[in-house]
């Protein structure tokens, strides 16, 4: 028997200095010859670079036996795993059917059964008594595979040919197919290598699609008519320039085919009328640095959401035959406190989707130009405009969840100002919103700015005095971490857990300057919110160091890495799932994926100003000889946004370094990516293991 089998009980008394004799996994850079470079006068010495070939058997041999180790480490929570995963299961409806969207003449929509990993797509007749087709199968397709996931799933606009993607590895490159819906013949026509965008023309044989670089950048735009030889598709759009990537669609009313690229902070649109798709794209807008803009049409006119002279972005229109910017007219003006996120476009109706003050708001303007907001009742949830494919409609659908409300769908008739629950998620079991309590507290940053922090807890398990909390946040490329329901949480909740949101400045909660205080030179302000939410639940005693837990992923992962080498004693525990830590190296390397079009969100390191304060947070370049917490690293062998070695190295790194005696394990998914298992109930297993790592690291009875 291995000696780490027979130690792993006693794996806390083990210090770092004598991992040989508990089997604790060591990088053996003794057998490999460290990278060195010099870098604007340091010298970046990477012990760990050989992990980078994942070609070779030493290093997949190296990533098993971290698997390893973790697997026994974790045996004595095996049992409390199942348990975890039948527990989540159990408040799942496994048999259920999604809310129908209306196209034309059918009724579209995905349902799922028990047992059953994935989605069955489905449509039925709008006439009643309609029998239901199934349209596409996702289980049928991942049948023996170790991982699935769909990229594209478009039905041509007379609904008789399916367009569909297919990802089997995680690397997210999908080969596109297409299905006789009427036949059930599935064409020879196959696009091997595409990425998620696919798009029709209204000729009902034409489809757009896109082509990514060495780098997995999406470049070229090409077009394939059904039943031409796919060697050769016509190239329609090439993007030269490494930070911008290019991506097409189409306008709500079906007139626009819409040419898209955009980097991190400039926007360029080409069109093209969908009915003539071998026309030329036309330049709504060229680029210009530090422009974005958006497009929607509607009878006549286009809607354009910008940031010129607009921080938190206003809309403009112009008529479809005066594209000069000079021609535009200005529909919403811009605000202070009011950030414009996004604009949709129906028949006689426009809706604009708001955050004001942090919170989410949806307002509509009718054909006479009087707009209404839809009113909500919390004082805490997230309210999102959802697919709406139907362009002549009174009707919006939209999501709202909050952390004590499950997921429902409305459908709000702009006409009469009635809101309709379509659905609202089932939670199985005894369930009761009223017995949870959520809150929103104000946490004081460093430089004086007020970050929000949202909260959830059972009321009959709140008792006073700390309580055990799990803190998330994510705080990068103004994406907003927005309150919403799990039932899978209610794990935690139920045990008398708290669950908290550090809504950190490089999101956009707050309104677009959120954003641009947390990039960039100012990225530290991202890790230094974090660590003032903790502390304020800690002062205001709704937590204490040894309850709280903390978890973040890809660029939440960056966070987790950074707030762990600041403040290690703030923490009893981190989960850092698949992490980009090794900035620096990476944002060198433009070889790999996404890293000349993150020069905006993270700087070029090969400008000494950027380079020097992005090594000044690189988690994997600032590890020291000190106590950490404990720590569960994940990572995807085949993600292409975080390379596996990222969270890899770290983890080796952090072996040689730290000086305490704190569990820290790694765990790679070696058939998935960025997004780990792809299944319903693999995905519970997953949460189920990270949630065994929290109870036993805080010793929750189970």
């Amino acid at each position: 028997m291995k000696i780490y089998l027979l130690l792993s009980m006693i794996f806390a008394l083990c210090l770092p200095a004598i991992t040989a004799k508990c089997d604790v996994p060591v990088a053996p850079t003794a057998r490999q010859q460290p990278e060195s470079r010099e870098i604007h006068g340091i010298n970046l010495t990477d012990p760990y670079a050989w992990l980078r070939n994942r070609e070779s058997k030493e290093v997949i041999s190296y990533l098993k036996n971290e698997n390893l180790y973790t697997s026994e480490i974790m045996q004595d929570t095996e049992e409390l795993q199942t348990w975890l995963f039948e527990e989540m299961k159990s408040r799942i409806k496994e048999t259920d059917l999604s809310v129908p969207s209306r196209i034309d003449s059918y009724y579209y929509y995905s349902r799922t059964e028990k047992g059953q990993q994935y989605k069955i797509h489905c449509r039925r007749g709008i006439e009643e008594g309609a029998p239901e087709e199934i349209i596409f199968d996702e289980n049928k397709y991942a049948a023996g595979k170790p991982y699935f996931a769909l990229g594209a799933l478009e039905v041509s606009p007379n609904h008789n040919i399916l367009a569909y993607s297919i990802d089997n590895t995680g690397a997210e490159k999908f080969e596109l197919a297409f299905l006789n819906l009427v036949t059930g013949e599935t064409y020879p026509d196959r696009i091997a290598s595409t990425t998620y965008g696919v798009e029709w023309a209204e000729d009902n044989k034409t489809v757009f699609y896109t082509l990514m670089d060495d780098t997995g950048r999406a470049c070229r735009i090409k077009k394939h008519h059904l039943g031409d030889d796919v060697a050769g598709n016509a190239e329609v759009y090439f993007e030269e320039d490494g930070q911008f990537w290019a991506g097409i669609g189409k306008t709500r009313d079906r007139k626009y085919l819409v040419l898209g690229a955009n980097s991190s902070t400039s926007s360029e649109m080409r069109i093209l009328e969908a009915n003539n798709p071998d026309g030329e794209f036309r330049m709504f807008r060229p680029r210009q640095k530090g422009l974005e803009y958006g497009i929607v049409h509607q009878n006549g006119y286009f809607y354009i959401l910008t940031n010129e002279n607009a921080v938190n972005f206003k809309v403009m229109r112009t008529r479809d035959n005066e594209l000069e910017p000079e021609k535009w007219q200005e529909f919403i003006a811009a605000r202070d406190n009011v950030l414009v996120d996004d604009i949709d476009a129906f028949a006689d109706f426009l809706v604009i989707s708001e955050r004001d003050n942090g919170l989410q708001k949806i307002r509509y303007f009718d054909k006479d130009g009087q707009s209404r907001y839809i009113p909500f009742d919390e004082a805490v949830y997230s309210a999102e405009v959802d697919e709406n494919p139907e362009f002549k409609t009174s009707l919006v659908r939209y999501r709202y969840t909050s952390l004590t409300t499950p997921q429902s769908i409305f459908d709000f008739d702009m006409a009469t100002g009635k809101a309709e629950l379509k659905k609202q998620t089932e939670v199985l079991g005894t369930f009761d919103k009223a017995n949870y309590q959520s809150e929103r507290l104000l946490a004081r940053a460093t430089d004086g700015t007020m970050v929000p922090v949202s909260l959830v807890y059972r009321k009959d398990l709140r008792k006073k005095g700390p309580a055990k909390t799990y803190l998330t946040g994510y705080g990068s490329y103004g994406s907003s971490f927005d309150p919403y329901f799990s039932s899978i949480r209610l794990t935690l909740l139920d045990r008398g857990f708290i669950y908290a949101i550090a809504h950190v400045r490089g999101g956009q909660e707050m309104g677009r300057p959120w954003y641009d205080n947390g990039k960039l030179l100012k990225k530290k302000n991202t890790f230094t919110d974090f660590i003032a939410c903790a502390e304020h639940l800690t002062e205001q005693g709704y937590t204490d160091r040894d309850l709280l837990v903390i978890n973040g992923g890809s660029a939440g992962g960056l966070l987790m890495g950074a707030v762990a080498n600041m403040r290690p004693d703030l923490f009893k525990a981190v989960i850092a799932d698949v992490p980009f830590v090794d900035v620096i190296n990476t944002m060198l390397d433009p070889s790999l994926p996404l890293v000349r079009e993150e020069y905006e969100e993270w700087g070029n390191p090969n400008e000494k100003e950027y380079f020097d304060y992005m090594y000044s947070y690189s988690p994997y370049n600032n590890i020291k000889a000190q106590d950490y917490p404990a720590m569960l690293v994940t990572a995807g062998l085949n993600d292409p946004r975080v390379s596996y070695w990222e969270p890899a190295k770290f983890v080796a790194r952090l072996r040689t370094m730290k000086t305490d005696r704190n569990l820290l394990l790694l765990k790679t998914n070696l058939d998935a990516g960025h997004a780990g298992a792809s299944g319903r109930y693999d995905y519970i297993k997953e949460i189920a293991f990270e949630y065994a790592f929290i109870f036993k690291i805080l010793g929750v009875k189970f």
